[in-house]
Order: C-alpha cells, then sequence, then structure tokens
C-alpha cells in the first residue's frame, strides 16, 4: 500500500503589514538618530576636510576649499597636540588603573560580611551623584600650588601635619601635572567602578565557591580559578566605560584649570581652544580624532558583545 508524501508547509511570507507599523512607530528615532547623530558626524568630517580656520571663512566672506587630510598632518605634526594626546594617555592610564584597583577593593571588602554595609556603599557611590562641576572646584582649592604660608588645600594641610616634603605644585607641572587631574576623577568614579564589582561578587552562587574549596583549593586558586573567570565580563566593561569617559573628558579639567593651562591641555580642550578662535576645521580635526579613538574602544566590545549573545 503506497502512501502519498505530505505536502511541504509553505513557509509564510512576510508581508507588508507585518513589518510597517514597526517600522512606522520607530521612524521617528531612526530620522532623529540619522540627522543629529550620524549626519553631524558627516558634516564634522567634511569640516575636517576643509580650510576653515578663519571667522570670515564662517561667514561666507572668503571662500573654503577642500584640503584632505591635511588638518591631520598639521595636528599631529604640532608640538601642541602632541603634548595634549601624552596628556590624554597618562590622564586615561592614570583614571582606568585607579578606579579598577580602589573599586575592586572596595567591593572585595563589602563583599564579606560587615555592619553598616549600607552605609559604607552609600558613601563609596556618593561622589557619583555630584556633577564633574561641582566637585572641579572643590578640587581646584585642594590641589592648589601655593606653599608655605601662602599653601591652602592639600598643601596647607601637609604643612600643618609637618609633612612639607610632600608639598608640590599638582596641576602646574608642565610634565605630570595631567595626574593630579586623576585625582578628583578616580574620587569620583571608584564608587561605580565598585558597584559594577559588587553585583559581579554577588552574583557568584555561594554553591560554586563551596564545590571550590571542597576539591581542596585554597582562597587564592578559588579567586584565580572561579571567582575571577566570573568577573572577566565586569571588569571588560568597567574598562569600557571609564576608558571612553576619560577619552572624552572636558567639564572637569575645566572646572579645575582652565582652557589656556598648558599643563593639563588634552583634546577635548583643544577642540574648545580652537572654536573659540573660529578655527572649524581644526576643531573638527579633533573631534575626528576623538570620535576614532572612542570608537576602536567600543566598537571591538560590541561586536564581542554581540557575537557573545548568538
Amino acid at each position: 500500500m503506497s502512501t502519498t508524501p505530505a505536502p511541504a508547509t509553505r513557509r509564510r511570507r512576510p508581508r507588508w503589514r507585518d513589518w510597517l507599523p514597526g517600522l512606522l512607530l520607530i521612524s521617528p528615532s531612526l530620522l532623529l538618530v540619522g540627522v543629529f547623530v550620524y549626519g553631524m558626524i558627516g558634516i564634522n568630517i567634511h569640516t575636517s576636510l576643509l580650510d576653515s580656520h578663519k571667522a570670515s571663512q564662517i561667514s561666507g566672506r572668503k571662500p573654503t576649499h577642500f584640503v584632505g587630510l591635511e588638518n591631520f598632518t598639521n595636528l599631529f605634526s604640532s608640538p601642541d597636540f602632541q603634548h595634549s594626546f601624552v596628556n590624554l594617555v597618562l590622564f586615561t592610564v592614570a583614571f582606568l588603573a585607579g578606579t579598577l584597583v580602589i573599586g575592586f577593593l572596595w567591593a572585595w571588602l563589602l563583599d564579606r560580611p560587615i555592619k553598616g554595609e549600607g552605609i559604607f556603599r552609600s558613601i563609596f557611590l556618593f561622589p557619583m551623584a555630584v556633577s564633574f562641576v561641582a566637585s572641579g572646584i572643590v578640587w581646584r582649592w585642594l590641589l592648589n600650588s601655593a606653599q608655605g604660608e601662602q599653601a591652602s588645600g592639600l598643601n596647607r594641610l601637609f604643612d600643618m601635619v609637618g609633612l612639607d616634603f610632600l608639598q608640590n605644585s599638582w596641576t602646574q607641572n608642565t610634565a605630570l601635572g595631567i595626574l593630579a587631574i586623576a585625582l578628583p576623577a578616580v574620587w569620583q568614579l571608584a564608587g561605580y567602578v565598585m558597584a559594577l564589582f559588587l553585583a559581579g561578587f554577588r552574583g557568584i552562587p555561594e554553591d560554586l565557591r563551596e564545590a571550590a574549596r571542597v576539591d581542596g583549593a585554597n582562597e587564592w586558586e578559588l579567586y584565580k580559578s572561579v571567582i575571577f573567570p566570573q568577573l572577566t565580563p565586569i571588569a571588560l566593561s568597567a574598562v569600557i566605560i571609564i576608558g571612553h569617559m576619560s577619552l572624552k573628558s572636558f567639564d572637569l579639567i575645566m572646572s579645575i584649570t582652565d582652557q589656556r593651562t598648558y599643563s593639563t591641555k588634552v583634546p577635548a580642550i583643544d577642540m574648545f581652544n580652537f572654536m573659540t578662535d573660529n578655527d572649524y576645521s581644526n576643531a573638527a580635526a579633533v573631534g575626528t580624532v576623538l570620535l576614532v579613538l572612542v570608537a576602536v574602544a567600543v566598537i571591538p566590545y560590541l561586536v564581542h558583545d554581540a557575537k557573545g549573545r548568538n
């Protein structure tokens, strides 16, 4: 007895009625993002390829010309911009190292059963609630470079307790002044990193720790083989978040020093200075450089995260 095979079930083709409502729902957001994000990025890149360096060119009284990568070449050959770029690297390294180390240590201490954990957690997180401008004004006083009888802030404190050798010029130091700016930055964001790591610690099942101890693992082996691997995604997220924030640092530096202080200049400050001098092309070139740096830091993480979800 022969059996006829059942006809193959036809896959229903999606019709425009299926996807059109969703597209209409998100179209305003797509339009706004396309114009005010990607459109503005395109205009910025285009401006960086022109020779618009004077107010007369901005107003249209004089023409602008396409110069290609000339603005970028001039920037990276300029000693001033090289100094700003080195400052950015130093600030980013100090900011990252400080927040990761202090944040991890605070999270490690709070992960242990201690009384008043909520109070300590609130104290550590409080600086994150303060704006960079407000904290920068306070740190401007703390990092005052005056010494001796004219000292104030930290230098005055060191003088009062007999630690005069710790007095220094802080932000006025041409070579390492930017590291003084990293102090308030670490103070303000270490609590945020602490919260990330603490959530990671609390997300590790206690059964997993106990199983490692039963297998004979000591505390160092427990952290090395169990806890640290579980915290790796948290650490990577913290590096990406803090790293891209450090690359764009502007308001904290402006609040502690100002846009003309050579020792604490970074590319974002240079961009502001170019804008105030009506040098739109160089300002756009610096903005493009910062955009590329942030993209290099963020895009690999987004790609890795997308692959991990598939």
